[in-house]
């Protein structure tokens, strides 16, 4: 069973190995399949797999010098799910960006196997939707159309 002391100490070591860019330390957090979800534009879509987001981070580190902060933490160990509210900084363009991402626990690992994240950015005016690219919002239930539209 998941506690949230277990699941804080996992995000944090998550975020520590990204400003590390410590690719054995991210891919432990996660379960080999996990998926990280961006919103559209993000270079890439969707990471799949420990050790794609690792190294895809590891990168990001690298080239950008980029650092994250954990703003804010909510933990649910009951359904596993967690919020994070974060700010990352980087040398020269965009210094700051701030944003959030809900994770999903595996109950039996204990590792992280999805992270859905959010971008506090304006709103893209050439796009139908602003919604993470490659997620199945209609296989999971969301809605698709506007409140009280037939059809």
């Amino acid at each position: 069973m998941l506690t949230a002391k277990h699941m804080e100490q996992v995000i944090r070591r998550y975020y520590d190995g990204c400003n590390e860019a410590d690719v054995a330390k991210m891919a432990g957090c996660f379960t080999p399949d996990a998926v990280h979800y961006f919103p559209p534009g993000m270079p890439g879509g969707p990471f799949r797999g420990a050790q794609t987001i690792a190294m895809s981070w590891k990168q990001v580190v690298q080239k950008a010098g980029a650092r994250w902060t954990i703003d804010a933490l909510m933990l649910d160990p009951a359904t596993g799910r967690a919020v994070i509210e974060w700010s990352n900084f980087t040398r020269g363009r965009n210094p700051v960006l701030r944003g959030s991402e809900w994770v999903e626990f595996d109950g039996d690992s204990g590792r992280i196997r999805e992270i859905r994240a959010y971008l506090a950015a304006p709103l893209p005016r050439d796009l139908e939707r602003a919604e993470l690219e490659g997620f199945d919002y209609a296989g999971r239930g969301y809605p698709l159309r506007f409140p009280g539209d037939a059809g």
